[in-house]
């Protein structure tokens, strides 16, 4: 799968007209292979930990292009360095943990159904939403 999605997102820059050097390849073998959501400071340190020196400012042209060309999103939780995520997943929410940085995602069938009926009741349907919680782990605070 990662070399699938390395080849989709090398496909999208090509597509923008984005030259594909040395770096930017190893850049997008980095993005492909995260199970996470970094943000464009470890996805450089990422990149120069797997042997290759690319600029802060080539990640960040890059984030934006393959953003620009709707195969990652842009994240961008209150407080925190916007964070990237493959554009092409299942509907998900997410939850931050305030103390850690860490970012959850989840499901919760309950919780879209209660959101279809509120929007339904002021007479709308959803078209779009994101839902955000930010977190602590109890007994923490």
């Amino acid at each position: 799968m990662t070399k699938d999605r390395a080849r989709q997102l090398e496909a999208a820059l090509r597509e923008a007209g984005v030259r594909i050097t040395r770096q930017r390849s190893a850049l997008l073998r980095v993005l492909a292979a995260c199970d996470d959501h970094p943000d464009a400071t470890e996805l450089h340190l990422r990149a120069r930990d797997a042997g290759v020196a690319v600029s802060l400012a080539t990640v960040y042209r890059t984030l934006t292009t393959l953003q620009a060309q709707g195969v990652i999103e842009k994240l961008e939780f209150r407080g925190e360095p916007a964070r990237w995520e493959p554009a092409d997943q299942q509907h998900h929410d997410h939850m931050i943990d305030v103390d850690t940085g860490a970012v959850i995602e989840f499901t919760n069938d309950r919780i879209e159904r209660l959101q279809a009926e509120i929007a339904a009741e002021m007479g709308y349907e959803i078209v779009h939403h994101r839902l955000e919680l930010y977190v602590r782990r109890r007994g923490n605070g």
